[in-house]
């Protein structure tokens, strides 16, 4: 996710395994139990999120989701809908819970036959007529409404779009969509099939798989070929076109934009595919089966990396106050977060600094080595960024708590997470390990991070053993100063640089 400024004449502070981590079920055993032996959860449950501790839910292990919309044309009216998800039990269970709000479950089956539910908190509890053993197959069949209205108290969910629909779901509401396991250590497949009436346009993660018309209707269906976290699903609805070009290694490219800003946008969309040879080459090749660009005609205030298909507001391309650096640079960082937060994903929440750090990383880098001369070469270049942010960088801390210790969210402010901390704050970490060890093996740390947890999930901890075995060395002291210090530390190779208020 990348916030975004209303005026572009501030410099932007950049705002903006497949299966669920054992350790992260040993951690929260207590509240698998509850779900194995109590008669009814009075309470939500969680797999103990430092954030959201009661995001998730422990006791299974989604393999897919199959999600079935059906849009009648008002974006102001539910969408009647069905979701279907294979899943694998990970301990007994008698109640399974779902994340599930704003929204009404009409009937519920387990393996094919009804089963009772009800709701409690934000979960959707499921109580099949005989108990799930461990090991067992679920499958669970959820004929549900999904309301694209906001609510009270809660933000993401459905974007309402002034010709349709879009899907913002970060941090921790596509629960407000489907039901499902919110919370990215248990990603999985998705299968999305979207009816919508003739002449508007409806596309998904991954690939076409399927479209067929019956009476004044056409049901679009797309499938995604790796795993995914819930909150980078997304469905497009609305009057728009599809833009097909190459990208490389002949990977299929798609962009998704309003009919009436084709010509309009394609100065900016054309260069998609050198970006993504850019960040090849700087971190290895592309991790999924396409990629594009979805402009929605709403304003949301950030853009959101959507797996395969980013999130972009409409403006940003079209007001031309906007320079074009800037608009390229908000390209690069939500192409980055498909490597770093979507095909690697958190282990939990609190890892958020390695997505944002690292696409805010490359988006800097980018802009510094895409600098039309030398003039704006010094004026864009990294370290003048990373100086910058490091005279920040103890007010940050103070405000959002270090990078990878970040504080609670606001209450009914999910998204204020995403502080200034965890982008130029967390990029100013990388910079400070390239300082550290050197440049050839920091590259080698990043590309060996995409490649060994490509389509997974990790953490912190994951980072600092990759980071000090390429050191060859012990790295644990140094990540514990920049990672978890309340103030920053030295910055290696800058003994003059200073830390402000």
């Amino acid at each position: 996710m990348l916030l975004t400024p209303r005026t572009p004449a501030r410099r932007p502070k950049a705002l903006r395994t497949h299966r669920i981590a054992v350790a992260v079920l040993a951690a929260t055993a207590s509240a698998a139990l509850v779900a194995a032996s109590a008669p009814a959860p009075v309470a939500p449950l969680g797999i103990g999120d430092p954030l959201f501790p009661h995001l998730g839910n422990p006791g299974y292990d989604v393999a897919s989701y199959d999600i079935a919309f059906t849009y009648g044309g008002d974006n102001r009216k539910p969408l009647e809908t069905v979701t279907k998800i294979e899943a694998w039990a990970t301990e007994p269970l008698k109640h399974v819970n779902l994340d599930f709000a704003h929204g009404k479950a009409r009937s519920v089956e387990v393996n094919g036959e009804r089963a009772r539910f009800e709701s409690s908190g934000e979960d959707l509890v499921v109580t099949p007529d005989a108990p799930i053993g461990r090991g067992d197959r679920l499958r669970i069949t959820v004929r549900h409404t999904s309301d694209p209205l906001p609510t009270k108290d809660a933000g993401g969910g459905w974007l309402r779009t002034s010709d349709g629909l879009a899907m913002a779901n970060q941090a921790d509401a596509a629960h407000l969509v489907f039901p499902c396991n919110d919370h990215p250590a248990d990603k999985a497949e998705f299968t999305f099939r979207i009816t919508a009436p003739k002449g508007l346009t409806a596309v998904a993660n991954g690939l076409p798989v399927g479209k067929t018309r019956q009476g004044g209707t056409t049901t679009s269906v797309y499938r995604t070929q790796h795993p995914m976290a819930t909150e980078l699903a997304q469905v497009s609805i609305g009057r728009s076109t599809v833009v097909h070009r190459e990208g490389p290694d002949g990977l299929p490219v798609r962009d998704v934009v309003p009919t009436k800003d084709r010509k309009a946008v394609e100065r900016w969309l054309k260069k998609t595919p050198d970006q993504i040879d850019w960040m090849q080459r700087k971190v290895g090749r592309y991790p999924f089966e396409t990629y594009g660009v979805l402009i929605a005609h709403a304003q949301t205030g950030f853009e959101l990396e959507t797996q395969t298909l980013s999130l972009f507001e409409r403006e940003i391309f079209t007001r031309p106050e906007y320079p074009a650096w800037y608009i390229e640079s908000i390209m690069v960082h939500e192409l980055a977060h498909q490597w770093f937060g979507d095909s690697v994903s958190p282990r939990n929440w609190s890892d958020l600094w390695l997505n944002e750090g690292h696409a805010t990383w490359y988006e800097a880098l980018y802009t510094e080595e895409n600098a039309e001369n030398s003039e704006d070469r010094a004026k864009k270049a990294l370290t003048a960024r990373m100086r910058n942010a490091y005279r920040l960088s103890d007010g940050w801390r103070t405000a959002g708590g270090p990078p990878a210790r970040p504080k609670a969210p606001a209450p009914g402010k999910k998204i204020s997470i995403f502080r200034p901390v965890v982008y130029d704050g967390s990029a100013l970490v990388l910079y400070a390990l390239r300082q550290e060890i050197g440049q050839r093996a920091f590259e080698r740390v990043e590309r060996e991070w995409v490649r060994i947890h490509r389509d997974g999930n990790a953490s912190t901890a994951d980072f600092v053993r990759l980071a000090s075995l390429a050191a060859g060395r012990d790295l644990g002291g140094f990540f514990d100063a920049w990672l978890y210090g309340k103030k920053t530390p030295p910055m290696p190779g800058h003994p003059d640089w200073k830390s402000g208020a």
